[in-house]
């Protein structure tokens, strides 16, 4: 993940919302996939990383009616970097679901991982690229590792909680958010992932929270992306998804040539991470 500091709207977004029938049959669609990935691994437990996001909490919502609250276990890892709401809100979410779940502060290992490494100056400036960014990926990737550590003691699979409209654009880290052994939410663009969770019963308050991944402090995923989720959404199911040209989206959506550029620039670009990592061909 990199960072950029304006961000776009469409004048005319696509509404992309569900009815209560397709809700539903999403709901139970994930519901089954999450169910079946348990029973193809041969294991009984489920473990995810709790932010107090609603991508986190939709998938904990729908885990728990997949298993059942006692094959759950959430893990909550903050850094110096999170807002102390959204930690408290990822117990909420484990409390209210009645899973059990740990706190893990993830800095003394990012310091210790920092320290050892001879070329990063104990009196670094961690707020400047091209290091800030090095160093949020890591705290992600530390996660990762936790998240797998906890899946390996309970003999449980690791659940991913990424969305359709990050996948695309390439907006997680590459073996970290992105290193799990599934994706129930993986076929639902962010604006529908919204509607799910009020479905699933998940508060306002959450649902409707501001979206970070929170790399570092003040982070918000429409500046850095540089577009409001719903507008990506939008370009993303027209021109990415779907058959619109350039110039079709931007008469559609009322936004300028230059955003749906920048989206299909993060759709290529990414490309890398939507797939396994590349080797040559075998010879015979």
């Amino acid at each position: 993940m990199s960072e950029s500091s304006s961000v776009e709207r469409a004048g005319e977004p696509l509404d992309l919302s569900l009815s209560a029938a397709e809700l539903e049959r999403h709901r139970e669609h994930i519901v089954a996939f999450i169910r079946n990935q348990l029973d193809a691994a041969g294991v009984e437990e489920a473990v995810l990383g709790l932010s107090g996001g609603i991508d986190s909490t939709t998938t904990a919502y729908l885990a728990v009616e997949a298993l059942g609250a006692d094959s759950v276990h959430g893990l909550v890892l903050p850094s110096e970097v999170n807002r102390d709401r959204n930690m408290s809100d990822a117990e909420r979410v484990a409390e209210t679901l009645g899973i059990s779940y740990d706190v893990i502060e993830i800095e003394p290992i990012v310091d210790a991982m920092l320290t050892a490494v001879p070329s990063v100056n104990a009196d670094a400036d961690t707020s400047s690229d091209p290091l800030k960014t090095a160093v949020g990926n890591l705290r992600v990737r530390t996660r990762a590792v936790l998240n797998y550590f906890a899946a390996n003691r309970r003999q449980a699979l690791v659940l991913g909680t990424g969305n359709r409209s990050e996948a695309l654009v390439g907006y997680f880290t590459k073996y970290g958010d992105g290193a799990v052994d599934c994706h129930p939410i993986a076929n639902l663009y962010k604006q529908q992932v919204r509607q799910l969770a009020k479905h699933l019963g998940v508060e306002d308050d959450l649902a409707e929270k501001t979206a970070s991944a929170e790399m570092w402090s003040g982070q918000t995923d429409a500046e850095e992306l540089g577009v409001d989720y719903d507008t990506l959404d939008s370009i993303l199911a027209l021109h990415v998804d779907g058959p619109l040209s350039t110039s079709a989206t931007v008469r559609t959506l009322d936004v300028d040539e230059d955003l749906i550029e920048h989206v299909r620039e993060l759709y290529e670009r990414s490309a890398h991470k939507r797939q396994v990592p590349p080797g040559p061909e075998p010879l015979y």
